[in-house]
Formats: C-alpha cells, structure tokens, sequence
C-alpha cells in the first residue's frame, strides 16, 4: 500500500515545467534587381508529446475529446465521466486522470505476462513506476539513468563488502542513496558540455523517483545471485517498455479517459479471472517441451 501511494503521488506530481517551444527562424529576403535564391528554413523535429507534462501539446486534444463528448444522464453509467469533467473544469490536468486510469491496465499487463507468459521482473510496482518514468523522460534516457542507478549501488554495495565495512541496514542504504545521487548528479552535469538536451530537460521527480527505486533494487539483490539479479533487472526493463507503450498508445489514452467506467470495470473483471489461474506459464511449456512431447 505504501508504495502504491508513493507511485500515485509520483503521477500527481510529475508535472515539470511547460517547456518552452523552439521558435521557427524567420528569414527575410532584401529585394534586389537579381533574383536571389530562395534560403533553406529547417523545419525543427516536433516535440515529443509527454502525457506527464502539462503542456499544451498533451492538455488540448484531452480536453478536446471531452468537450466533444455528448454524455446522457448522470446515473447510473456515466457518474466517473461528470466527475471527470468536473475535475478538468476546476483545473486538475486531463493528462493526470488519463495516467490514473492508464495505471491499473498497467498492472493487469504486468500480472499477465508474470502469470501466464512467466516474465517475472521485481513485482508490479517497479516495472509500473519504471513505465512513468520512461513516458516523463523518454525510453532511451530512462534505461540511460536507470542502468547508472544500478552500476553504482551494485559497485558501492560489493566495495563495502570487500572492505569489510560493516553497517546496519538503513545506515547502508543511505550511504549507498549518498552515491547514487552523486552518480544522477555527475550525468546532469555532463549533459550541457554533451549538448544532450532530453537529459538537462528531465523532471525532478523522475530522477528523484528514480534514485529513490535503488532501495527496492538493492533489497531484492541482497537475497539473490548475480545472475539472477541481472535476469530479473533484465526482466524488469522489459516489463516496463511493455507497460510504456500501453501508456503511449494514444487510442487506449482516449478511450480510458471516454470511457472510464467501462474500462475500470473490464480490468477489475480481468484481474478476477487472471487471479483464478492456476495453469502452466508459456515459458514453462518451453522448458518442459521434451517432457510434454514424451
């Protein structure tokens, strides 16, 4: 439960800055009595539109789609859709509700492939959180940071091993926290002489979120082996890349957010019927295909 407010507040709050739009060059050309040729305008790339930024790029076509709704009476079908609306018109960002109702199909997919492929990652919470992330900062810088994260804690963790420093739990893990931010630190300050602007433009709480999941990564460590450990990362970034796309998909955004009954409804049925499975996952049916075929 704690985690899952953590994750919620995470979503509620990571609304960086509304970036600024690059403006087009404008070129005038001084009449002459010869002609002159006509200069060449680069057309800038379009900013990728990030649902976890209230910007007018994500905001518009949301409260858009609403406006252009036509909803029948209140009850008994359409009580989330007036509260919705409700909530918009007092100010709260479209893209917030649609990244709440997003969240529990998130994790039904998450629980699935866990269930009934055999993918199993660090539980529902870190691929879920991972997947936030990688909508607010981009899939390439977050497996960027994400990768950091993991080098440093693992290498301080295996140093105050070796050195035989003994620590309690939670004086370790601050220290371990101590590096990794030093670690975050170093890669946004290498990102202006770089000139990598997806990394000096990432919202704080990204990057806080991320360096607060090196606990979750360390404890789950500690009881594994290597291996193991590197599987399940492995497993996790999977998850969550699988989890990015469902948040990205703008026609899934779009129906949750026309139809948030429907759709709150359909995942819980599904997580019913996904619990009351008890069946082979494929993974092992690939394992034990020569025991199947004998």
């Amino acid at each position: 439960m704690r985690k899952l407010m953590v994750l919620l507040l995470f979503v509620i709050l990571a609304f960086g800055v509304l970036k600024p739009m690059g403006a087009f060059a404008v070129v005038t050309a001084t009449p002459s009595p010869t002609p002159t040729p006509t200069p060449m305008v680069s057309t800038p790339e379009p900013p990728r539109v990030d649902i976890t930024q209230k910007t007018v790029e994500t905001l518009g076509p949301l409260e858009k789609l609403l406006k252009e709704q036509a909803l029948g009476s209140v009850w008994p079908f359409n009580p989330i859709k007036y509260a919705i609306r409700s909530s918009v018109s007092a100010g709260v960002p479209a893209n917030t509700i649609v990244l709440l109702l997003l969240l529990p199909i998130v994790a039904f997919v998450i629980a699935f492939t866990r269930n009934v492929i055999g993918i199993r990652g660090f539980g529902i919470f870190l691929p879920a959180a991972l997947s936030v992330v990688f909508v607010a900062m981009g899939p390439i810088v977050g497996i960027g940071l994400f990768f950091v994260i993991v080098i440093v804690s693992t290498t301080v963790r295996l140093l105050l091993r070796k050195l035989k420093v003994k620590l309690q739990y939670l004086p370790r893990m601050a220290f371990i926290l101590w590096a990794v931010v030093l670690g975050v630190l170093g890669i946004l300050f290498l990102a202006p002489i770089v000139k990598f602007s997806d990394l000096s433009n990432v919202s704080i709480f990204a990057v806080l979120f991320l360096v607060l999941l090196a606990e979750d990564f360390n404890r789950v460590q500690l009881g594994k082996s290597a291996k193991t450990a590197i599987n399940l990362t492995f497993e996790t970034l999977i998850l969550s890349l699988i989890s990015f796309l469902f948040l990205t998909f703008q026609p899934l955004q779009r129906y949750v957010l026309l139809n948030p009954e429907v759709s709150l409804l359909i995942i819980a049925l599904a997580d019913l019927l996904l619990g009351k499975y008890t069946g082979l996952r494929v993974m092992e049916f690939y394992r034990f295909r020569k025991l199947i075929r004998s």
